[in-house]
């Protein structure tokens, strides 16, 4: 039996080989990733807008992150399993964020938190790390911060905003995180922060010179109908194997072809006779009045 990963293993990976991270909300989806090789299971904020239906992610709750983590952790994966501490959570006291992040790990059973943000999260980062919570950070594009970056753009384009990433990656680094996912900035400032950190990168829409790669589930296996980020390459369009198979099968029961004879239960010929003789009407006779 293989042997759980954990916050440790995951670190000792750096420059060792690429680290396989995915996206998870339940419990299928969470046994379908571990099959397949994952080696980080992120049960992401991203679940508002991909399970919930929301716009953005600021719609995740703790609570609703909990149980969708405690339903990931249920397939008892073999990979790491990380909840993506929601807006709020960690915007607040450091008491709060501990208390925030300790349901994670107590009620839900995930081995690990991630957070948004740099230098501003540092107390924050540190306190949790001092409760012997492991973290995992992330900078670039971080959605929890959608309306103050002015939306879903490319970050650090600029030589001065550039370098602000490498030092904030260098300051969480430094700070104990035990990895770092980079979103959506350009590939060779992508490489620079990787040579420049002892912890392993996980990229997503950052280019191939990170420690690692993470994509939302839904978006490789083509479970959605919206737009498809340009970093994003579907493996599978499940969106249309399932409408052409629910469109099957509802004609199938529309034509009367479903369930068919195999697929039914059957009652036992004798008791069947005894039922349908015992409905039979039973025939009264006419009073003789005369």
């Amino acid at each position: 039996m293989l042997e759980k990963i954990t916050a440790p293993s995951i670190l000792a990976q750096k420059g060792q080989k690429k680290i396989k991270m995915i996206t998870a909300y339940d419990t299928p989806s969470a046994q379908i990733a571990d099959k397949a090789g994952a080696d980080i299971i992120l049960v992401g904020d991203s679940l508002a807008t991909v399970i919930l239906g929301y716009e953005t992610t600021l719609s995740a709750t703790m609570d609703a992150m909990i149980h969708h983590t405690a339903a990931v952790v249920r397939a008892k994966t073999h990979s790491l399993v990380v909840g993506d501490m929601p807006w709020l959570s960690f915007h607040v006291s450091e008491e709060d964020t501990i208390r925030n992040a300790g349901r994670f790990i107590r009620e839900a059973g995930a081995q690990a938190v991630k957070l948004e943000g740099g230098r501003k999260r540092l107390n924050v980062i540190k306190s949790l790390l001092n409760a012997e919570i492991p973290v995992m950070g992330h900078l670039g594009l971080t959605p929890q911060s959608f309306y103050t970056t002015g939306g879903y753009k490319v970050q650090g384009k600029t030589s001065k905003l550039a370098m602000d990433l490498v030092e904030e990656a260098k300051i969480l680094s430094n700070a104990g995180i035990f990895a770092l996912i980079l979103e959506c900035i350009p590939d060779k400032l992508a490489q620079i922060i990787t040579k420049s950190i002892n912890i392993p990168t996980i990229g997503i829409g950052s280019g191939p010179y990170c420690d690692g790669q993470v994509l939302v589930f839904h978006d490789v296996l083509g479970l959605n109908f919206g737009h498809i980020p340009k970093f994003v390459r579907p493996y599978a369009n499940f969106s249309k194997i399932g409408v052409d198979a629910l469109s099957k099968f509802f004609a199938d029961i529309e034509s009367g072809k479903f369930p068919a004879d195999n697929e039914s239960y059957h009652m036992d010929k004798a008791i069947l006779k005894e039922l349908t003789s015992s409905l039979k009407p039973k025939n009264k006779k006419v009073a003789n009045l005369s």
